[in-house]
């Protein structure tokens, strides 16, 4: 995926660097960029891992990478999504403009740029969208505050990694953007997603599937991998940020969403392991369900 993102990196007018950070991935990705050739004034640079540390790792060892490099505003983003050509710019602006420290693109689904990505609860009710043009219709001066879909092209200040420290490791994948967010959220930082910044993504469907009726959605993956650390981190980050009675009613929406929404009780157990071992602080029990 690398291959098709750097040289539209490359285009990118502002950029001092590209930091890629190798998840002791098998694929030659190390190869490639070795071989691969930058145009002047847009070094590449490759940090290799010695493990596999998912995508919590890779964020936390790029961030820390970026700003002991002296950099100000890092653009963090996976190897899977595309920066629109004026994403940067346009992020930038409002950057500078509205003094923002945690900002990002609007994420739309790859092949279908009418709807997100990632759905979003728009600020101020429980309503969740899907679809681009209610982002769109949502947005004061052309923001929506509060709301940022972390690690998909947005923006960071390195002041702001100074007051709040660098994404959890250990959560692995799934929560780890979550955290960081509402880490940033509790120290004061202002945040948003600049609607006409666009950021392209594939599409992943069964991300808020409709639950007990339509009034709420579930994140459903297909994946045991994901479904634990989702189910782990999950109930870390509503006990810390959010309270008891949301992670009460987020192991309600489990056990429902297993029994009646997608039939899988199986899914229930596993759940419950994840959760206690989110509660006791012990981010081992995913390794299992590594292939």
């Amino acid at each position: 995926m690398l291959q098709r993102l750097i040289p539209r990196l490359q285009e990118v007018a502002g950029l001092e660097r590209i930091l890629v950070v190798d998840n002791a991935s098998t694929d030659g990705t190390g190869e490639w960029l070795a071989g691969s050739t930058s145009p002047a004034g847009v070094p590449v640079e490759l940090e290799t891992l010695a493990t596999n540390t998912g995508g919590a790792g890779g964020f936390h060892h790029g961030l820390e990478w970026a700003v002991r490099e002296g950099a100000d505003l890092v653009w963090l983003m996976d190897d899977d999504g595309m920066p629109a050509p004026d994403c940067l710019d346009l992020l930038l602006e409002r950057v500078e403009r509205d003094g923002l420290e945690f900002c990002g693109p609007a994420v739309l689904a790859e092949h279908d740029p009418e709807r997100l990505c990632f759905p979003i609860r728009l600020p101020g009710g429980t309503k969740v969208v899907h679809a681009m043009a209610e982002v769109e219709k949502a947005a004061v001066d052309g923001l929506i505050e509060g709301v940022v879909i972390p690690f998909n092209g947005v923006l960071v200040t390195r002041d702001l990694v100074e007051r709040i420290g660098l994404p959890r490791e250990e959560f692995f994948i799934w929560g780890d953007d979550v955290e960081y967010l509402w880490r940033a959220e509790r120290a004061g930082a202002r945040i948003a997603t600049v609607v006409d910044a666009h950021f392209h993504h594939p599409a992943t469907d069964d991300l808020g599937t409709p639950m007990m009726f339509g009034r709420t959605t579930y994140n459903h993956t297909p994946s045991d991998l994901k479904h634990y650390c989702m189910a782990r981190n999950n109930t870390l980050n509503l006990r810390a940020y959010r309270g008891w009675v949301h992670v009460l009613l987020f192991w309600l929406k489990t056990v429902w969403f297993y029994l009646f929404t997608r039939r899988q009780p199986a899914r229930i157990p596993l759940s419950a392991r994840a959760a206690v071992a989110g509660l006791r602080g012990d981010f081992s029990g995913h390794r299992k369900y590594l292939r």
